[in-house]
């Protein structure tokens, strides 16, 4: 199988290395990739919001399949003109990808579907914003309807700062804040079978504690110990099945990767928001854990035969990824800088430690910061404390002048008896 990537960040180094690893993928193709990601696929420029350009890349790749990582080129529809060439395609299409492209729609789909989530107002006006805000109160939840990058939502007790926002985005979801512990779940389907990945969580905030402002993701781990054991089933049957039933009820079936962002509150699950792609930093965890080959999965949910496809099996140990942050990230990032230790974590902690590049790219010798998460740092080990040691000791390695990265990615979690 031939397999052509789109994206350049550590989820689709994730992807590139899982692929890399499956016995029946004989070549792999990464667009445009990354310095990492070089290392595993031959790489390629391509404009990965131009659909056309991608499928004619993959058309002369002969790939058999196309696997679109980030979600901006699946709202462009990109997954449509691979499929509308003839190729295989593991992606939604663009009017199923506003299921993440559209947080409005969104709920309009779970209200449908009778998927427990928490309630909003969808507001366009500063008036319609003031009355949201003042009907649901403190802590504000104020998410831009449109696609951010993962810095579209703020949550703050600080009412001008959640009416700032709002009113800087124009069209808003602002919604009742959901307390309880939040987890990931992914779950690959062909629009009709749903097979669910194993739960993750993630770390939102820049700083130790939580603290801090929003960003794309510092950090994750997988499995949770903490989780019921029959969460799986639970978020399957109210949640996931029932969306991807409604999505194919309405004409436009859900094939991809359906990555449901959850809540675990004192009322029960709750669905704080959908995603149409693999979720950045918890694909590198569940990937790390899943044993079962992936390039045959993803091939069956783009042809429509999951049915096909043999229960997944898990690894029995955990994983942990810990981002390595450029200065100033969240905001504007600085870049250029040389980035020193990663022949040493080849060397010194592989297999059971390595690094995912997300924003990197190579200046002649050297490989330098391109992005704002520029290295994701993953590890496996028996539990959570053997993991985290192990991504920790590859983290000390890295020198990356300015960079920043949490400390406490899984802490509370591996404390657990």
């Amino acid at each position: 199988m031939k397999v052509l990537v789109i994206g350049g960040g550590a989820r689709e180094h994730a992807l590139c290395r899982a692929l890399s690893l499956d016995p029946d993928v004989s070549a792999l193709h990464c667009a445009p990739g990354n310095a990492g990601i070089a290392d595993v696929a031959e790489l390629h420029a391509v404009d990965a919001l131009d659909g056309d350009a991608v499928a004619a890349l993959a058309g002369r790749l002969e790939a058999d399949l196309v696997v679109v990582g980030p979600e901006a080129p699946l709202v462009a529809g990109v997954a449509d003109a691979v499929r509308a060439a003839g190729i295989p395609c593991f992606g939604p299409s663009r009017e199923a990808a506003r299921l993440e492209g559209s947080k409005a729609f969104a709920k309009e789909v779970m209200a449908a579907a009778n998927v427990p989530t928490a309630r909003s107002y969808v507001c366009t006006t500063p008036d319609e914003v003031d009355e949201a805000l003042d009907a649901f109160g403190a802590p504000y939840v104020v998410k831009d309807d449109g696609l951010a990058a993962g810095k579209g939502v703020v949550v703050t007790a600080d009412l001008e700062r959640a009416r700032e926002h709002a009113l800087a985005c124009g069209r808003v979801v602002i919604e009742e804040y959901l307390d309880g512990p939040e987890v990931s779940l992914f779950a690959v389907t062909d629009g009709e079978t749903v097979l669910p990945l194993q739960p993750a969580q993630d770390f939102k905030r820049a700083l130790d504690g939580d603290e801090g402002p929003n960003t794309g993701g510092m950090g994750a781990y997988s499995p949770l110990p903490w989780a019921d054991p029959k969460l799986v089933d639970e978020v399957m049957e109210t949640v996931l099945q029932p969306t991807v039933d409604e999505l194919r009820r309405r004409g436009t079936p859900f094939a991809g990767l359906l990555y449901a962002g959850l809540a675990i509150t004192s009322r029960g699950v709750r669905v704080i928001e959908f995603n149409a792609r693999f979720g950045d930093p918890e694909t590198q965890v569940v990937l790390a854990r899943l044993k079962t080959p992936l390039a045959g999965v993803l091939l069956h949910a783009a042809r429509g035969t999951l049915a096909d496809e043999a229960p997944l099996t898990w690894r029995g140990d955990a994983a942990v990824t810990v981002v390595i942050a450029s200065h100033n990230y969240p905001a504007t990032p600085r870049t250029g800088d040389p980035i020193g230790g990663l022949d040493e974590v080849a060397v010194q902690d592989a297999p059971h430690a390595y690094v995912l590049h997300a924003g990197t790219r190579r200046e002649g010798d050297a490989i330098v910061s391109a992005g704002g998460r520029v290295l994701s740092v993953t590890a496996t080990g028996g539990d959570l404390t053997e993991a985290r040691e192990r991504a920790y000791a590859a983290v000390e390695r890295i020198h990356l002048d300015g960079s920043h990265h949490r400390r406490d990615i899984a802490e509370k979690a591996a404390s657990r008896p």
